[in-house]
């Protein structure tokens, strides 16, 4: 079945943006569940589709629907008339699969980070990458008008060298089939560890910064 992609007039369920405005920061991210079949509806009506050949709906590739999904949550905060966080896009997360897809029998069993001259950034990741980051340019002016913060939280080329980093056949349950490999997911500790220090890195730095504009503040 597909995975229903759903929008009320281009523009996301009340039910998650009336539960933000008074964050101080919300993080967006995605990533590879657009590469299933995704149906995308425009006021309730299926408007397109990914990997459905539904009669009578225009089929998209994964880009389309990856750019859409941004665009219509980035849309969202932008409508928010309280809203006065931060918001930060989480860039995408690679798998690595090697020997086959992930059900043709790939798997990661590398123990150790790729080295400088082994992995670059390019095929689909970069071009998920780069959907992402150009949609992050166009609402960043947008949001400087409006006096709001958008920033890039870059996880991906770091990500990249990390083949070392899933659990392969081994974060399967005992009773389960691990005929599969996940190669996407990450293991807890890990790699993924380093998006919440990249994420406390900044948090830290703005806590600095509010700390010196009020000790200014209180001399002037």
């Amino acid at each position: 079945m597909p995975l229903v992609g759903m929008a009320r007039g281009g523009a996301c369920r009340a039910s998650w943006t009336s539960h933000i405005e008074d964050f101080d920061y919300v993080i967006i991210s995605a990533g590879q569940w657009f590469f299933r079949p995704l149906i995308f509806h425009f006021n309730d009506t299926p408007v397109s589709c990914h990997i459905c050949e539904i009669e009578n709906i225009t089929a998209v590739n994964t880009f389309y629907g990856y750019k859409m999904a941004f665009q219509t949550a980035f849309k969202a905060i932008l409508g928010l008339d309280k809203y006065k966080g931060v918001t930060l896009l989480r860039t995408f997360s690679p798998a690595h699969f090697e020997n086959g897809d992930w059900d043709k029998g790939g798997n990661c069993p590398r123990t150790k980070p790729y080295g400088d001259d082994e992995a670059r950034l390019e095929g689909y990741i970069l071009e998920m990458y780069m959907s992402q980051v150009r949609e992050f340019r166009a609402v960043q002016e947008m949001a400087k008008k409006r006096g709001l913060e958008f920033r890039l939280l870059d996880t991906t080329r770091a990500m990249v060298m990390r083949p070392d980093g899933h659990p392969n056949y081994y974060g399967h349950s005992p009773t389960a089939n691990a005929s599969i490999a996940d190669c996407v997911h990450w293991c807890l500790p890990g790699p993924v560890d380093t998006w919440n220090e990249f994420l406390q890195d900044m948090i830290r730095k703005d806590g600095e910064r509010s700390l010196s504009d009020d000790e200014i503040g209180s001399k002037t």
